[in-house]
């Protein structure tokens, strides 16, 4: 538009110029013509700094997706690893499949009901196979259960910070 405006402006001024116009009128003219241009450029200012801006977030989106999709692959890795230690001492307290299930929805939050909704069995049914587990187990119920796993997820700094004796502020 700025462009279309510039082109008529100085149309307009060589043929006012031509015929002699005043000089006022042609000083107008001029001003409003280097107001056109001065359109086009920071119109043209504009455009660039939004196209560096895409730029610049198109190399972020694509970063960010890359980095994303390799936190992806090393949180599939560690819960593929997760799962076969859980698996691992599953079989090691000797659980039956009914009793893997349970505890294994336990880990995951649900409540008794709703495991029983999942295996289409009855609330009671569940929670002996959770007693069982727990016995099994050696554990006192859902939080120790959930703590035997989360206990081994702890950074080695975090668990021995918590072990280590306070340090002597004197």
């Amino acid at each position: 538009m700025f462009a279309l405006i510039a082109v008529l402006m100085a149309v307009d001024t060589v043929i006012d110029y031509r015929q002699s116009g005043s000089f006022f009128a042609q000083t107008f003219e001029m001003l409003v013509f280097m107001a056109a241009l001065g359109g086009i450029g920071i119109h043209a200012w504009q455009l660039a700094s939004a196209r560096s801006r895409t730029e610049r977030l198109d190399r972020e989106l694509t970063e960010t997706r890359a980095e994303a999709q390799r936190w992806s692959r090393e949180a599939k890795d560690v819960l593929k690893g997760l799962g076969a230690a859980i698996d691992a001492q599953f079989e090691k307290w000797g659980l039956t499949p009914a009793e893997r299930d349970v505890a294994l929805l336990q880990l995951k939050g649900l409540r008794h009901k709703e495991i029983a909704e999942l295996r289409h069995t009855s609330e009671r049914t569940v929670r002996q196979q959770a007693l069982a587990v727990y016995r099994k187990a050696g554990l006192a119920g859902r939080t120790d259960l959930a703590a035997f796993f989360l206990e081994d997820l702890l950074l080695p700094s975090v668990r021995h910070s918590a072990d280590a004796p306070p340090a002597d502020v004197g």
